[in-house]
Order: structure tokens, then C-alpha cells, then sequence
């Protein structure tokens, strides 16, 4: 996943321009994400119940079959429908996957093994931006999807069988969610799914479709969205509750200003700067090489600073990364000093994700680590699609082919700088108020 997440925004540009479709060019980010909502929806019920070996199975099986559609795909729409089907499968992997390390490794361990999961993009993050974008430029953009399925399959082979395929919990267990909580919980990850996808339609059509049609999909999206998102996180998490509602929604928060800026970031560079893909490309992997350097910093058994207070770091560093690329966006600057400054904001980036999973698990009760690593990861997909279909939306609405759209990014990089700001000071309310 990997991989996958790194060669697709390298290629996106050249993608997008072959297939005629640049005004469009969030959307496949956001149609991914968006499916992702409901498969992390589901994944946390069902490994509750069932373990975690077929809802492993069954992600891997659409992740890959979501590859292959998109590299096959004659058309921008049936590309789009690829990035749904792989988002699905990518939803219920990565539910089960925190599930799994619940599972299998002590408190004192987890930090540690959620370092590991950071460490495991740096081989893409060095290697991915490079091959994927000359696959893009030389041979074909397809590649870059069609090679995910190969890479997956040995470390699949390698893992499922040592999966556990029924609960851990005894007959009867009043934990154990009934089927009638599965399939309402269903419904309220397909609410959230839609509200998301009114959103972007909302925003990102609001010129063709008139005030009155933009109010109505957009107000239609937000009501899905909250009504949905309430009964599958803990309770309090929209007010900022302290303790786990808050670590919840701060999950959100963060990927929602990183993604949607990082998602942009090689078109900036590929418009504004003259860049190849492929150089585009390196600049996201100094992100990579932040988020891991932050992630270890975090996982170290000697830390000594609270862990709501990484929270504050991390989204003062990505607040000030964010202010300052908008000095980067066109020459005389030099395109590549955003390598060094993208590194800074994944620095935060890997301090405050990490510690979200941590305190997940910290503070869920026995039996409900895979109801709150579900609420996490829908958290974190509803983050990041909200972060990348506004961004997408307002692209869409606000595209300058013929004049540029300089101003256009500037106006983003600002706006997701102050946001970050804003969430510094929610970190405060990670720590519960008994401590």
C-alpha cells in the first residue's frame, strides 16, 4: 500500500493529462478514500466477531482487483471506479492490521511496532517516486498499478495463513456485536461514504450548477456525514471530548491538512516549476523520510514528553511547513527547497499519527480495540477525504488553464497553515481529564 499510495500521486499528472482529465484530478484521490470510509467501517465489527483473517483476505483480493482495473481502464470513469474498489479493500486492511497488533504485541511494544509501520515506506518512498514516475513518462502510466499486484502477493502468502479466523472472545460475549449492529454500522459507513462524495460534488460542480444546487448537495453532505460518523465513534468525539474522542478526531484533523496539500503538491510543481514527474515525484519522498523520522522519535522507549504534547508539535510544524511553501510556489524559488520544508511538515506528521494509534489502544477497554481501531481509521479516511475533496473541489471550481493557478495555490497552502494552527490547540484535550 505502500507503494501504491506514493507511485500513484507521482504519476497522477502524467495520468491525468493522457486521459484529458487535469480538471478532475482530485477525484481519483478522493474516490479512493471515500470507499475506504466503509471498509474501515465494516472491518472493525467484522474482525470483532469473525478475527482477522478473511476481512485480510478480502481486502487484498479488492486492493489488487482495484489495481488491475485502474491499469486497464480505457476511460477517466472507469479509472475512478478501480480507485474506489482498491479503497474499499485498502479500508478493511488497515482495520485489521492495528486489530492484529492489538492482538499480538504488549502495550509497552505497540509505540515500537507502529514505528515499524512508518519505517515500511521508506524503501517506497526512496525507490516508488522515481520508477513510478518513469514508468509514467517512458513506457506507460499503467504500470504503475498493474505492478502493485505482483508486490503484494508474497508478503499476503506470507501473513494470512498466520491470522486468526474466528474471535477471541468466548461463546456469548456481550462484546461481540450482534448482526444487527454490523449492518447498522454498515449503513452509517455508507451515509458517511455519500455525504463525502455530495460534498465533492457540491463544491467541485459549483460554478456549472448555480448557488442554489451547490447549497443543497453541500448541506445534504455535511448532514450524511455527521449522521453517519456519531454512532461509529466514541461518544463525544465531534464536541473534542478529552481522551480517546478527541485522539480520535485528531487522527481526522491531521490527515485531512497533510493529504489534501501533499496531494497537490507534484502538479505545483509539475505547473509552476517545469518539473518531470519523476523529479515531482523525490519530493515526496522527503516527506516519507520526515513522517519515519518522526515515528521513531515518538516509538522511543525514553520519551519523556507526554503525548498530547506531540500533538502540539506536530501540527505547529506542519502549520509553519504549510506558510512557507506558499514563498515556493512559482520561480525565482527554487522548486527542490521543497523537498527539505515537506520533510519538516512529515516530521509532525509521523510525531501525531503514531500517537494516535498508541492511545487508541491505551485507552480502549478490553474487547473494543477493533471498535475504536475502526473509529480511528474512519477518522482518518473521513480526514482525508474531506482534506483532498475540498482541495479537489476548490481546484475544479477555480482551474486556470490559460492564466494559472499560482493564486489558486496559495490560497490553499494558506488556508490548510491556519488550519493547522487551529488543531495545535486541540492537542491539549488528547489527555484525559483524570490525568
Amino acid at each position: 500500500m505502500a507503494f501504491e499510495a506514493i507511485a500513484v500521486t507521482t504519476a497522477m499528472p502524467v495520468l491525468t493529462r493522457d486521459l484529458d482529465a487535469v480538471r478532475e484530478y482530485g477525484f481519483a484521490f478522493s474516490s479512493f478514500i471515500a470507499a475506504q470510509l466503509l471498509g474501515v467501517t465494516l472491518a472493525g465489527g467484522w474482525c470483532d466477531t469473525a478475527g482477522t483473517r478473511w476481512p485480510v483476505s478480502t481486502g487484498l483480493v479488492l486492493f489488487g482487483g482495484g489495481q488491475v482495473l485502474c491499469g486497464l481502464a480505457p476511460t477517466y470513469h472507469l479509472l475512478l471506479g478501480g480507485r474506489a474498489m482498491a479503497g474499499l479493500g485498502a479500508g478493511l486492511l488497515i482495520v485489521s492490521l492495528y486489530v492484529v497488533v492489538a492482538d499480538v504485541f504488549p502495550s509497552q511494544l505497540q509505540p515500537r511496532v507502529f514505528s515499524f509501520f512508518a519505517a515500511a515506506w521508506v524503501v517506497p518512498g526512496v525507490v516508488g517516486p522515481a520508477l513510478a514516475g518513469w514508468l509514467a513518462e517512458t513506457v506507460s502510466w499503467r504500470l504503475v498499478f498493474l505492478l502493485v499486484v505482483p508486490l503484494a502477493v508474497p508478503p499476503a502468502l506470507a501473513l494470512v495463513p498466520q491470522l486468526r479466523s474466528r474471535s477471541s472472545r468466548e461463546p456469548g460475549d456481550p462484546m461481540t456485536p450482534t448482526r444487527s449492529q454490523l449492518g447498522w454500522r454498515a449503513l452509517c459507513g455508507a451515509a458517511v461514504t455519500a455525504g463525502v462524495l455530495g460534498l465533492q460534488w457540491g463544491l467541485g460542480e459549483a460554478q456549472q450548477l448555480g448557488p442554489l444546487l451547490t447549497t443543497a448537495g453541500v448541506g445534504l453532505g455535511l448532514a450524511l456525514v455527521v449522521i453517519g460518523f456519531r454512532p461509529l465513534a466514541p461518544r463525544g468525539t465531534l464536541r473534542l471530548a478529552r481522551g480517546l474522542p478527541t485522539v480520535i478526531a485528531l487522527r481526522g484533523l491531521f490527515t485531512g491538512m497533510f493529504f489534501g496539500a501533499e496531494t497537490f503538491i507534484p502538479l505545483m510543481l509539475t505547473s509552476q516549476h517545469g518539473f518531470s514527474a519523476s523529479q515531482a515525484g523525490l519530493v515526496l519522498t522527503g516527506g516519507v523520510a520526515g513522517w519515519t523520522l518522526g515515528s521513531y522519535v515518538q516509538g522511543r522507549p525514553n520519551l519523556r514528553i507526554p503525548r498530547h504534547l506531540l500533538f502540539v508539535i506536530g501540527a505547529l510544524l506542519i502549520s509553519a511547513a504549510l506558510f512557507c511553501l506558499t514563498l515556493l510556489i512559482r520561480p525565482p524559488a527554487s522548486g527542490w527547497l521543497v523537498l527539505p520544508l515537506w520533510a519538516c511538515c512529515a516530521i509532525g506528521m509521523g510525531l501525531a499519527m503514531s500517537s494516535t494509534g498508541v492511545l487508541t489502544l491505551r485507552y480502549s477497554e478490553p474487547g473494543q480495540e477493533g471498535r475504536n481501531s475502526s473509529a480511528l481509521q474512519l477518522s482518518d479516511a473521513l480526514g482525508a477525504a474531506l482534506g483532498i475533496g475540498l482541495t479537489g473541489a476548490a481546484f475544479a471550481a477555480w482551474h486556470d488553464p490559460v492564466g494559472g493557478d499560482a493564486g489558486l495555490f496559495t490560497v490553499m497552502w494558506l488556508c490548510a497553515g491556519g488550519f493547522a494552527a487551529l488543531v495545535s490547540l486541540v492537542g491539549f484535550r488528547a489527555r484525559p481529564a483524570a490525568v
